[in-house]
């Protein structure tokens, strides 16, 4: 395996999956979860991405490809067709989540009335137990603090006693609509950067794909930086649009229902970025902008 500190392509993932970390993190996505359908986008690209002559890949040369066994790859398949019958297991299942579900349904942790009874953090029947049993090797006091971070448990201050206030593991995640707009612009942005890394002579013209930064601009500056960015970015999608737009064929009503026409999904994303940098990087005189 390539030495990751010095391979590009691992840096450039390391840097796209820490923010990705971070906000499955904050929506209580568990490292299984993920893993599982990264497995899946892997066997969906083999099969659909990366035709042979004439024909898409077997099972076989999927697993070869992926890395994957040939029955995992199978499983992929026949989830990504709606036809997998089996159990639908997420392995390493939010640990705090299994703590919930233990507290709600484990008679040895519900009061005379089969409710989720007060618990105290450490002793006979105690909240140390209810982790102990059901998060595996976690200390308690982590799934505790997870719990009590999002609202799941209160604590006593005079007791020390343990409520349990929701029943599901619910973290406050993010709203609906920004995770969809999430998944499109980012996969719009890499499947952006991936044509335009394998596009040559005699291919498809790369498409266009600019970035302005600076990295040394004050702290005082920035309150009216970001409302003169969004200000010309507005202008600019709106002049865009008001091009585009009339060309949809939802929009000029142009439909030819008697034969099915090719179309298009098209459009430019703008985004805007900022980052606090430690006192000692940059240096001075490293604050050059660059569009690239």
């Amino acid at each position: 395996m390539i030495e990751s500190r010095t391979n590009p392509l691992h840096q450039a993932l390391f840097r796209i999956l820490r923010p990705l970390a971070r906000l499955l993190l904050r929506n209580g996505v568990p490292y299984g979860e993920f893993a599982e359908l990264v497995k899946r986008a892997y066997v969906e690209a083999a099969l659909e991405d990366f035709p042979g002559e004439r024909r898409k890949p077997s099972d076989s040369g999927a697993a070869v490809m992926t890395g994957l066994t040939r029955k995992e790859v199978k499983r992929q398949r026949e989830i990504l067709a709606g036809q997998h019958t089996g159990k639908f297991e997420v392995l390493h299942t939010n640990r705090a989540s299994r703590v919930v579900s233990g507290w709600v349904h484990d008679s040895l942790f519900q009061d005379a009335a089969g409710e989720p009874a007060i618990l105290p953090f450490d002793g006979a029947l105690s909240f140390c137990e209810l982790a102990k049993k059901y998060s595996g090797d976690m200390p308690p006091r982590a799934v505790l603090d997870e719990l009590l971070r999002v609202g799941v448990v209160t604590v006593d201050n005079a007791t020390g006693q343990l409520t349990l206030k929701q029943r599901a593991y619910v973290p406050a995640g993010d709203s609906k609509e920004l995770l969809r707009f999430f998944g499109e612009d980012v996969s719009d942005l890499i499947a952006t950067v991936d044509h335009n890394l394998v596009c040559g002579e005699g291919d498809p013209a790369p498409l266009f794909q600019r970035t302005l930064s600076y990295n040394n601009i004050p702290p005082e500056t920035m309150e009216a930086w970001r409302a003169h960015a969004a200000e010309q970015s507005q202008k600019l999608l709106e002049q865009l649009d008001s091009w585009l737009g009339p060309e949809d064929r939802d929009v000029s009503g142009k439909q030819d229902d008697a034969s099915p026409q090719q179309s298009f999904r098209t459009g430019v994303s703008v985004f805007y970025f900022e980052e606090p940098l430690l006192p000692e990087n940059p240096e001075p005189g490293s604050g050059r902008g660059k569009m690239t």
